[in-house]
Formats: structure tokens, sequence, C-alpha cells
């Protein structure tokens, strides 16, 4: 009897015993945190997931590697293209693209150009001048009057933090920081100021993050509110909700879709408060080949457009 255990005690083993000992006593280094990520990108998983890059008509992309660092695309693109309109109906005018790109890619500097049919010349560029600071350039040059544009970002990281700096034409200039205070949270701000238009912001974010989900949200004086929240069920399947409220013209719009990556294909998938349907597939054939299908349903403004691609190189 007298090696019995009372009622109500429970023995606890010496190994079970020693590994909680071993956690209670972690304690996180709150002076060797990992570098956020940049302040754009904030709510990129969610992005990823419900707002895939959909399209109408055909799409080919082909290109032509020339040697490591240089390579040479071609982009061909028919399908109908949306012209403003007062009435409620959706008024599109059959149009056809051709694209020719031209890339320079090196560990230290990416130099990217587009030239289309229609006029439009486009350029990007990122230079790591250090380990820590990157200047990156867009620029866009139209036949249209005052619709070229240009911007200038100098992004500096950190230890545990990073911070942007912006200018555009336009007077345009903006700034913003993300500092991480914990393991999972991230704290940030921006500021703009576009002096053509005599308009300034203020906005604020926070993103938290573990192994399993990740959520953000972002407010600005301007008056949007954009929350974000994606559930990582595996490593192939993702859930993703967001929302977004402007409390100046009380618009809302929320929207749910996933994100599944198989062995030789991705799909992903919403659909939104507005009734509008979204699918879009991406599927290797081979090496080199992929072919897509994207879809999309509008049964509010009854507009409904689908479109399959191909993707060379």
């Amino acid at each position: 009897m007298a090696g019995l255990v009372p009622p109500g005690t429970t023995t606890i083993p010496a190994e079970a015993s020693k590994t909680a000992h071993t956690k209670a006593e972690e304690k996180t280094d709150y002076m060797n945190l990992p570098c956020p990520i940049p302040f754009e990108e904030l709510q990129r998983e969610a992005l990823m997931s419900l707002k895939p890059e959909t399209f109408e008509g055909l799409r080919f992309d082909f290109t032509k590697g020339l040697n490591q660092k240089f390579s040479l695309s071609h982009s061909v693109s028919m399908g109908p293209t949306e012209i403003p309109s007062q009435s409620a109906e959706t008024i599109k005018i059959p149009t056809a693209h051709y694209e020719f790109g031209a890339n320079y890619i090196d560990p230290n500097l990416m130099l990217i150009g587009r030239v289309l049919t229609d006029g439009r010349l486009n350029a990007r560029v990122k230079w790591d001048l250090t380990d820590n600071l990157t200047v990156k350039a867009n620029a866009q040059l139209t036949n249209e009057p005052h619709m070229s544009h240009g911007m200038f970002n100098f992004d500096y990281k950190g230890k545990d933090y990073r911070s942007q700096f912006q200018m555009g034409n336009g007077a345009l200039f903006g700034a913003s920081y993300i500092q991480i205070v914990t393991p999972q949270l991230s704290l940030g701000g921006e500021v703009f100021w576009a002096g053509q238009h005599r308009k300034s912001g203020l906005g604020y974010a926070a993103r938290y993050e573990t192994d399993k989900m990740v959520a953000a949200g972002q407010v600005a004086s301007t008056g949007m509110v954009a929350l974000s929240y994606v559930q990582k069920v595996s490593e192939k399947v993702s859930l993703a909700s967001d929302f977004m409220y402007n409390y100046v013209t009380k618009d809302v719009t929320s929207s749910v879709g996933y994100d599944y990556i198989l062995r030789q294909c991705r799909l992903r998938g919403k659909i939104d408060s507005n009734g509008c349907a979204t699918a879009f597939l991406e599927e290797r054939l081979n090496m080199g080949l992929n072919f897509i299908l994207s879809a999309e349903i509008d049964h509010m403004k009854k507009d409904y457009k689908f479109g399959f691609g191909l993707t060379v190189g």
C-alpha cells in the first residue's frame, strides 16, 4: 500500500519535465530579431491567392536566353479591351498587341525593358549598391499627353527594420518604415505628398505571422482600411480572405479564396461580395512549357471573361 499513488496525483516522466523546464527558460532575444519583409509586401500572401493576373482572350509568351545574364522575350496578346462608358453595360472592342522585351539579370543589377506596338515603353531597374542599400527605378513612356511617369525608390535594409524613400514626377514624395517588434509581429507606417494634386496622406500597418497563418492590416488617412488573413492548411494548400473598406465613400468589399499547389500545376480562385468569381490555372506541360487558363464571371455587371495562354522558356 505504501507504493500506491494517492488519488489525484499524476506522475511526470523525467524527460517531459526536463523539456518543459527548457522551454520555460527559453526567452526571445529582442536584440537579434530577423529583418521584416518590405512595407509594400505586407499582404503578399493574400494578394497571391486573391489577385491572380487574370486576362481575357489569347496570350503567348516566349523567352529566349542568350547567355546566363541576358535574355529576350516576345509576347502576343489578342482579346477585347474595355472602354469607358456611361451606361451600366460593359463595352469592349477587339485589340491585339505585340510586346518585345530585353532582360539583363545579374546578382547585383537587374535591367528590364518592354516596348509595345501601341507606342508604350516600360523600363525597370534594380541596383544593389551595397548589401543594405538598393536603388529601384520604374518608368513608362507613352504617346498620350501627361500619361508618362517615372518613380525612384531607395530601400535600406537594417538589422531588424526596413525603410524606403520614394520620389516621382508630379512632385510625388513618399517614405515608409517597418520594424519587427517580436518574432511574429511587425509594425510600420508610411507618409506621402503629391504636390501636383496638393494631397498628403499618412498610413499605419501591422503584420502578424506564424508557421500556420498570416494576418495583416493597413489603415490610411485617405479613408482606406485593408485587412487580410491567410491560413496555411498544409504546404500545398492555403485559404485566404480580405476586407476592404473606405470610410469616406462607404464602399465595402470582401473576398475569400484558395491557393492549391500540385506537382504539375497551381490553381487559384476567389469569390467576392460583389458576386464576382475568379479562377486561374497554371499547368506545367513540360520543362519550360506552361499552359494557363483564366476565367472571371461577374454576374452583377454581366461581364464574363475567359482566356488561355502558353508560356515557353
